[in-house]
């Protein structure tokens, strides 16, 4: 069976970006930097901070992630993720934790078919939630 999995780049703040993701979702988070991998001397001294890869796995949801996008990527514009919950609970402490430094475009509210809200947290990546 097929499985889509969301990878995101970033330009230089994967660690950050994926250390928060665990605090909002929970997960088992692993990173690998460029200076930490088999490949280290075939990249430049100024990435070898930089994340090749990161993965944030748990039961419910793989995300993965790197900062090696190169310079012209859109950061976040082109896809959102759709973060599809199944309790109250869940979708409010979801989108608070979530909503930390986030632009809110629509805060959590009731629609035809359940909870809805939207947001673009700190780092770009637009984000919806479902109930």
């Amino acid at each position: 069976m097929i499985q889509i999995v969301a990878y995101l780049n970033f330009n230089g703040n994967c660690r950050e970006a994926m250390t928060f993701y665990q605090r909002c979702f929970g997960g088992t988070l692993e990173m690998v930097a460029v200076k930490d991998s088999p490949d280290a001397r075939k990249w430049p001294k100024k990435v070898q901070n930089d994340i090749l890869h990161a993965g944030l796995i748990s039961d419910d949801f793989t995300l993965l992630a790197s900062d090696m996008a190169g310079d012209d990527a859109g950061w976040g514009s082109a896809i959102t993720l759709s973060f599809m919950c199944t309790t109250e609970d869940e979708i409010t402490s979801a989108f608070s934790r979530l909503s930390e430094g986030a632009t809110v475009s629509h805060p959590l509210h009731k629609f035809f078919s359940g909870t809805i809200g939207s947001l673009t947290d700190r780092y770009g990546i637009h984000w919806i939630f479902k109930l």
